[in-house]
Order: C-alpha cells, then sequence, then structure tokens
C-alpha cells in the first residue's frame, strides 16, 4: 500500500524572494548557523551560549536589563508572555490602537480579564505622545500596552516621550517591537520601557520561532512578585513550593516569564527545553545586528525603504498613510482602480518567484504591503522587486509607468550609500 508518507519527497522549497511585510529571506549565516549539531540545555557549552545570547540581546534592545532572553516560540509567544506575566484579573490596561495589531493586545488582555481602555485612531494615522500622556493621566492604567510599528498599517508609532511619562506615574509599558526590532531606533532605557518583544522573522533577518524579550528591573519586580515553583521541582519536603508573594499566579505555565528568568538565570531551574537550533540561529541574527550596528542597519533599512518609495511612486502608484511616520521597512501601496490585486501577486509569485502581501480588515483588497528589511534591505531586492511588480502591473492592464520606477530607486541608493548587507 503506498502512502502519502511514501510518497513525499526530501524537502525542496521553492527559492522565493520574500519581500511581504515577513517572514522574510533569512541571512545565509543565520541558516548556516542553524545546522549545527544540538547539545544538551544543561551542558555548559550550551548555557554559555544562552549568556552570550542574552548579552548580545541587550545590545539590540539597547538596554542593560539583566532579564533579556529569549521564548520559545513566535513573536506572538513574546506578546502573549508579557501580557499574561503582567496582568492580574482587574487590572487596568490602556492599548492606543492604530490597526490589527493594537486590536490583537486588546484580546490577550482581555483573556488575562484585564478591565481594558483603548485609544483609536484612523488606520493609517498614529498617536500624538501627547494624547497618549493624556489618557495616561485620565485611566490611571497599571500597564500601557502599544505596538511601535503595525504591519497591517505600515505605521511607526513615536515612543521616545511616552515612557518616561508612565514611568514618572508608575505605569508600565509593553511595547510589540516585532515589526521594528534591528530595523528603527528602539532604544529601550532611552525610552524608558519597561519590556519590549520581538521576532526573528523581520528585520533580525531569521526564521519565526524565537521571540527576544527585555525585561526591566521594575516589571521584573512585579512578575517576581507572582512567582511560584513547580512542585514537581521543589526540593524534599517542601510541599507544593512557594506560593505568588504578592499577587496571583501566571495563569499560563510555558508563558510565565517568573518561570522563565528562573531557567534562563542562575538558577537553572527546569522549565521547558529550550530549542538548540532557534537559539543558534537568534544568537547569530543578534550577531549580524551588532557587526553590522544598529545606526547603520537603522539607516539602510532607511534608505531601502525610500528608495522602494521612490520607485513606487515614479510609477505613478500612491502610497497609503501619514507619510511623516511610515515604517521605514515595510511600505503600503494603493491597488489601483480596476487591478485585481490578488491577481497582481500571483503573476508577481508565478513568474518572478517574488512574494509581497495583502493587508488585513478594512484595508483587505485596497493595499499592497512591501517589507525592506533585514537581507533583503538592499539594492537587487528592492530593485528586483520593482521591476517584477512594473512588469505584472502592465500584464494586467494598469496605466502605470513601469519603466521609471528603476532609475528613480537607484538614484536613492547612488545618493544615500551604505545599503549593501553584510
Amino acid at each position: 500500500m503506498t502512502t502519502d508518507a511514501n510518497r513525499s519527497g526530501e524537502i525542496d522549497p521553492p527559492a522565493r524572494l520574500m519581500m511581504g511585510p515577513g517572514p522574510i529571506n533569512a541571512y545565509p549565516r543565520v541558516l548556516r548557523a542553524m545546522s549545527a549539531q544540538l547539545l544538551g540545555q544543561f551542558d555548559r557549552e550550551f548555557t554559555d551560549l544562552m549568556n552570550e545570547t542574552m548579552a548580545l540581546y541587550r545590545g539590540v534592545f539597547r538596554t542593560s536589563n539583566r532579564q533579556t532572553f529569549l521564548i520559545d516560540g513566535t513573536a506572538r509567544a513574546g506578546i502573549e508572555a508579557a501580557l499574561v506575566s503582567l496582568i492580574e484579573p482587574g487590572d487596568r490596561v490602556l492599548v492606543p490602537i492604530f490597526g490589527r495589531f493594537g486590536h490583537l493586545l486588546v484580546e490577550i488582555a482581555g483573556r488575562c480579564d484585564a478591565e481594558v481602555h483603548t485609544l483609536e485612531t484612523d488606520w493609517g494615522t498614529i498617536f500624538d505622545q501627547d494624547r497618549l500622556a493624556a489618557a495616561v493621566d485620565r485611566v490611571q492604567p497599571k500597564l500601557l500596552a502599544v505596538c511601535h510599528g503595525d504591519t497591517s498599517t505600515t505605521m511607526a508609532q513615536p515612543l521616545d516621550r511616552i515612557g518616561r511619562h508612565c514611568r514618572d506615574c508608575g505605569v508600565l509599558v509593553y511595547v510589540d517591537s516585532t515589526a521594528t526590532l534591528g530595523g528603527m531606533a528602539l532604544p529601550a532605557d532611552d525610552w524608558a520601557l519597561d519590556v519590549v518583544s520581538a521576532g526573528l522573522q523581520k528585520c533580525l533577518g531569521g526564521p519565526s520561532g524565537s521571540a527576544p524579550i527585555t525585561v526591566s528591573d521594575r516589571a521584573a519586580a512585579v512578575i517576581r512578585g507572582r512567582r511560584h515553583v513547580e512542585q514537581g521541582l521543589a526540593g524534599p519536603g517542601a510541599g507544593p513550593g512557594p506560593r505568588p508573594e504578592t499577587g496571583l499566579r501566571i495563569r499560563s505555565n510555558y508563558f510565565d516569564l517568573a518561570m522563565l528568568m528562573d531557567y534562563w538565570g542562575g538558577e537553572r531551574l527546569n522549565h521547558h527545553t529550550e530549542s538548540g537550533t532557534m537559539l543558534y540561529g537568534a544568537r547569530e541574527c543578534a550577531r549580524l545586528v551588532l557587526e553590522e550596528g544598529l545606526e547603520a542597519r537603522c539607516r539602510r533599512h532607511e534608505i531601502a525603504g525610500r528608495a522602494l518609495r521612490a520607485g513606487l511612486g515614479a510609477m505613478g502608484l500612491a502610497l497609503y498613510g501619514d507619510p511623516d511616520h511610515r515604517m521605514a521597512n515595510v511600505t503600503g501601496i494603493w491597488i489601483p482602480d480596476g487591478v485585481d490585486g490578488e491577481a497582481v501577486r500571483g503573476r508577481m509569485i508565478r513568474d518572478f518567484s517574488i512574494e509581497i502581501g495583502t493587508s488585513f480588515g478594512p484595508l483587505k483588497g485596497r493595499i499592497w504591503r512591501i517589507g525592506t528589511m533585514g537581507y533583503n534591505a538592499a539594492r537587487p531586492p528592492v530593485l528586483t522587486t520593482l521591476a517584477a511588480l512594473g512588469a505584472c502591473l502592465a500584464a494586467e492592464g494598469a496605466r502605470i509607468d513601469p519603466v521609471a520606477a528603476i532609475p528613480a530607486a537607484a538614484a536613492v541608493f547612488e545618493r544615500l550609500p551604505g545599503e549593501a548587507p553584510p
């Protein structure tokens, strides 16, 4: 009897240029690092690599936070771990919503039985930080939870002042930097951000599956106040282990940041089995960031995004959203009237093996999203994508000027050197 398993062969995915809002093509160095042999989770060589990775991500987050480590899981694992560990039932949480991922923060906070307060603005716009500060003063939340860059709208929320205001008010700040860490400035300490989490699959240039996170001392104290030791890990005669000191036990075991701090800290208290492959990949992502330098890397993302937008504009396409607050690394483009956006995306895949994104909710089918980040924040991927998009639009009958895009984008790269990835 022949089964599907018997018919399946060695995995051989097609070569794609992944120019959507993430995931994107991983750095070859990251993929090579992930092919290294596995080690036991308490092998001294392995725990040394864990410590090295913590130190590297302190540099990436620009923080001195001791509690800087990885969560095994996608970027959403980092979001959920942060919120479930900080929020107790009835806590007031303020969430500014400027796209799909603000709504996600609301949902997760609601699942934690928080008293959730929201601020909303039109998609394609952001909040003035004075408005955020006024809302903090009015609501007096325990936690402000906000996205830095929301890829659904391609907008970046300024955060350089609100963290300090929250700290002065005794309010904790959580930031979802999934789409921006390693590609846009986000100095956690300078901006007084308490917990920041991210993923590898965007500006960091790795695969999805590991979520870097950093936790300030004051946030760690709140989380430690809910610390619990599993009964099976408690010593002889210790009963069920310590109960939480000041708060309710964190409802998730896997996403319990207090337990994860014990696991990544000197205690090495067993929690889960750290993914060696993802640790190697995440470590290499951080090494690449710091070798290039954060300022140079953010500049490269800015140049690649600017070049893409110049080419799109020269082609005759209209860009989406507030031009003063666009993400450096993801650009929204209005789909021209009369053009089938999915037909163009399908043709991009079929004819050129290039992926670009659509969007969600009220923007579904109305805009495309093109990412220029990590390994792909460079001249060849940007120019190749513009040439392919122009050809596909022309084939679909769009009234655009595909020839003008390449010179316009190339001029940005020539005027602003430094776009090549390491």
